[in-house]
């Protein structure tokens, strides 16, 4: 397996979704269309350190709202009756965060990625554009955020979840932001606390 992981390093890889409760997601070889990694190695790869669990909630926030707090890096999805489903998100550097209620405008799976003026201003050695798959850094999922020009998005690196690294969106790990993506709708309240 190891021989088969380096001589496949210059390939593009897929992604694919599992048939399992946690929509995981496995790097696919594009030659023999076959999984490069079992499925436990692609959960642990893709394992935030917060893991997504049910808590009791007591915000007074109605069933269907994403509400985050960047001090706590932390989101949740509010399932109504006291619960929500609870992420380990990543989210704006130091001087990138910011707070505010908006709303859901557009979801898109595997999202193409267009650099905002602002980043490119700071970054002009990015690309104009990205076309989605597995190396955009908007990763799986991508939950539109108001007239902003943030989102809640995957991530190709899962081991920022946790972390202040982004310019101001709110990452996920793929599997949680797919999780998010199935359960929120166009239109759902967001709340960023700081």
């Amino acid at each position: 397996m190891g021989r088969t992981r380096a001589a496949l390093a210059g390939f593009a890889c897929a992604f694919v979704a599992l048939a399992t409760p946690a929509a995981a997601f496995t790097a696919i070889d594009p030659l023999t269309r076959q999984p490069l990694y079992s499925a436990e190695e692609t959960y642990r790869a893709q394992a935030s350190a917060v893991p997504r669990e049910i808590v009791s909630f007591n915000g007074r926030y109605a069933p269907g709202t994403i509400v985050v707090s960047t001090s706590e890096r932390r989101l949740w999805y509010v399932l109504g009756n006291g619960q929500a489903v609870q992420y380990g998100v990543g989210v704006g550097r130091p001087g990138f965060t910011w707070s505010g209620t908006h709303s859901v405008t557009m979801k898109r799976e595997w999202p193409d990625w267009r650099p905002p003026a602002a980043m490119l201003k700071r970054r002009p050695d990015l690309p104009r554009y990205m076309k989605g798959g597995p190396d955009n850094p908007l990763g799986a999922r991508a939950l539109y955020i108001g007239s902003t020009i943030y989102r809640i998005h995957g991530s190709n690196e899962p081991e920022t979840i946790g972390e202040a690294v982004s310019s101001g969106c709110i990452r996920m790990t793929n599997e949680d932001v797919t999780d998010l993506y199935n359960r929120a709708k166009v239109g759902a309240r967001v709340v960023v606390l700081r």
